[in-house]
């Protein structure tokens, strides 16, 4: 049901004239979702509060809530036409009223609350649905969803990632917002968090680094205790994302897998400064996947030793100076930066290697990001301790991969197995610091257990690619307009 759901609010959403695509459809879903699972959750809350025989204090006041505004039931548990607000009674007072109402809750005092989530969300973003009407249709159908058992929240938050996998297709710019689940989850489960550390994401996008590993964290724990899962719901995620969308749906994300005030910051995480970065600021554990092909302004690159317009090398310093001594870190990064030759790289590789422990690089084929065609790599890290050897996986399939054919974790199985040995075999090899060259530090992947074969790449493999480098230059061009 929920999933005919979620395809009826898009053909809803699809015919009005505020919404133009799959980003627009999933920001507006998503903060009417947001009242629907605040309003259930209020619900459970006095619930539970009148079993121990407290009394409950509502978060939203009576007029805003969605039994109210949104919902109101007549006897038989059915929408209220009578009191229900719809065309431009519903409009004006969603706009004038209830998202002015809302961003309030963003006080400073209470950064840790839901209270100030709801605030938060509310000041970044805005109601795009023009016609009350469509509003109403959108609303009747979000008011089918229930979040009040673990199944159901369970089944939302599949249902949610699907919908932002399907924003991989949207524009030039929503493959942003999703890596490929399954390359998460590999990553998670090599990084092998524990309860009680900090997991961080600095270009946390759609939250899926947070969530894998918040639902790794559960299953490794099935047997914690309250004070134990606590600390899991409140002290262990840590997120900042510079674009509101992303902010968002990541905020998002997080509640529907059960992180109820989800510790995510909208800011420009490039725009600290490292040197004011101190120890109480610092993490056990880093995953993400920056942007890469982006560039940043002079003033921002001011903010690092390294200066640099390549904003995945940024996120590189800053993920290294974040971590605390002996922390872990998995990233995912272009794969030309183990190769690029301009001073900039050749200094982040050396401070790499010089003050983490690389100790593996898994290579990844091309396609492996739908509608991208440039090749990742991914590093895992501890620092603390120089590099003395790295241990190279290349993941070689037997098929190209695409949307038809996208990554699974079936791929990644050897590679999970081999790492914790870091055996060598036809797709793994090791390489000795010793026998780098130490005035370029290339890492680049060249797999000696592998014999060169001359193939010519597939027209799709090449499209992609051009598709890809015609995105890179236009953000470059759009970079350099801004500095002009």
């Amino acid at each position: 049901m929920f999933e005919q759901t979620f395809k009826n609010i898009d053909d809803i959403l699809h015919k009005d004239a505020g919404c133009s695509n799959e980003l627009d459809y999933v920001e507006q879903t998503s903060w009417i979702l947001f009242l629907k699972y605040l309003n259930d959750l209020e619900i459970e809350r006095k619930t539970k509060a009148e079993l121990t025989g407290k009394e409950y204090q509502f978060i939203i006041d009576k007029k805003y809530s969605w039994d109210v505004w949104a919902a109101p039931k007549n006897g038989d548990g059915k929408i209220d036409r009578n009191k229900a607000l719809t065309g431009d009674d519903l409009k004006d007072f969603v706009d004038l009223k209830l998202i002015p109402y809302l961003k309030k809750f963003k006080k400073p005092d209470y950064a840790t609350t839901i209270e100030y989530k709801i605030g938060e969300i509310f000041h970044e973003l805005k109601n795009k649905i023009q016609s009350g009407y469509t509003l109403r249709g959108v609303i009747d159908l979000v008011d089918q969803l229930r979040f009040q058992s673990s199944a159901e929240k369970h089944e939302m938050s599949h249902l949610y990632e699907d919908k932002i996998k399907n924003m991989g297709n949207a524009g030039r710019n929503g493959g942003e917002y999703y890596t490929p689940r399954p390359l998460i989850k590999t990553i998670v489960k090599v990084v092998a968090p524990e309860l009680g550390k900090t997991i961080y994401d600095g270009a946390v996008g759609s939250a899926g680094f947070l969530c894998e590993s918040f639902e790794y964290l559960k299953e490794h724990n099935k047997n914690r205790s309250v004070a134990q899962d606590k600390v899991l719901q409140g002290k262990t995620f840590y997120g900042k994302e510079k674009k509101s969308l992303a902010y968002i749906i990541g905020t998002m994300n997080m509640i529907l897998h059960g992180v109820e005030t989800p510790n995510i910051v909208h800011t420009n995480t490039l725009s600290e400064n490292l040197a004011d970065i101190q120890e109480k600021d610092r993490y056990d554990i880093v995953l993400a996947n920056p942007p890469f092909g982006g560039k940043e302004r002079a003033e921002v690159q001011q903010n690092f030793p390294i200066k640099t317009g390549e904003t995945a090398s940024l996120f590189l310093q800053h993920f290294i100076k974040i971590l605390r001594a002996g922390g872990r870190g998995g990233v995912v990064i272009k794969n030309t930066f183990l190769s690029n030759m301009d001073n900039a790289s050749v200094s982040m590789r050396k401070l790499l290697i010089e003050s983490c422990n690389l100790n593996t690089v898994l290579d990844l084929p091309g396609g492996t990001f739908q509608g991208a065609g440039v090749k990742t790599v991914v590093l895992f890290f501890e620092k603390g301790s120089p590099t003395r050897k790295i241990w190279y996986y290349q993941l070689n399939l037997d098929r190209n991969l695409g949307k038809t054919n996208p990554l699974n974790e079936k791929d990644l199985e050897e590679f999970v197995k081999l790492q914790t040995t870091k055996a060598n075999s036809e797709n793994s090899w090791t390489v000795k610091i010793a026998d780098v060259d130490k005035t370029t530090f290339d890492l680049s992947v060249k797999n000696p257990n592998k014999k060169e074969e001359t193939t010519l790449r597939e027209p799709q493999e090449i499209l992609e690619e051009m598709k890809a480098l015609d995105i890179e230059s236009a953000d470059i061009l759009n970079s350099i307009l801004e500095i002009i």
